[in-house]
């Protein structure tokens, strides 16, 4: 089946959330103007600071980290063109709710250390979470198709394509999560968050 690859109704949500996060990396890396650990998500600052859910995916740790998750979008926005989208504010609305979601794995995944005493010390940032949350939710849609997401119609249909690509990259994706630097918790937590986001 052809694609049209040109601009669609659908694509100002990449485009704002592309556009948000290289603002945010010129602010914060660039000109230096806003100081990143206030962004960070750090376990131990959430209960007092909760905003920290929602702003440590716009920061990132460099200029290659950055352009790793720019890439990611397109290729989420590729997959999600394949799959046949019918919802214009499914990217947005996937977004929010994996930021809640992804936040309550880690928690859960805290709790569960601390019953042995173990209180681990980290910060997580980047839009990598989102994009392994995507990369989890269009696997298994690639599979079975997905018609609706929180009440609203979205129309995914399955596709083999999609599917054996989707493959490739989470094999891929969950090697690289073991490089040093990289947070494998948080690549991990966001491919759940987005298996859990296909199955409600």
């Amino acid at each position: 089946m052809a694609i049209n690859n040109s601009i669609s109704k659908y694509d100002w949500q990449y485009i704002l959330s592309a556009s948000l996060l290289i603002s945010v990396f010129i602010l914060t890396d660039l000109i230096g103007v806003i100081d990143k650990e206030y962004f960070y998500f750090v376990p131990k600052l959430i209960s007092d600071q909760p905003y920290r859910i929602f702003t440590s995916i716009l920061i990132h740790a460099d200029l290659n980290h950055l352009l790793s998750n720019l890439g990611g979008i397109i290729i989420t926005r590729y997959f999600l063109m394949r799959l046949g989208n019918k919802n214009r504010f499914f990217y947005l609305k996937f977004i929010l709710s994996c930021s809640f979601l992804n936040f309550f794995i880690i928690w859960g995944y805290e709790k569960i250390l601390s019953y042995f005493n173990i209180y681990p010390n980290y910060a997580v940032l980047g839009f990598s979470g989102i994009i392994y949350a995507l990369f989890g939710f269009l696997l298994l849609t690639s599979f079975y198709g997905k018609k609706y997401f929180l009440g609203k119609e979205i129309g995914f249909q399955s596709n083999y394509e999609v599917q054996q690509m989707s493959k490739t990259i989470c094999l891929i994706g969950l090697i690289f999560s073991f490089l040093p630097g990289v947070s494998l918790l948080g690549h991990l937590s966001g491919f759940i968050a987005g298996c859990f986001l296909f199955l409600i």
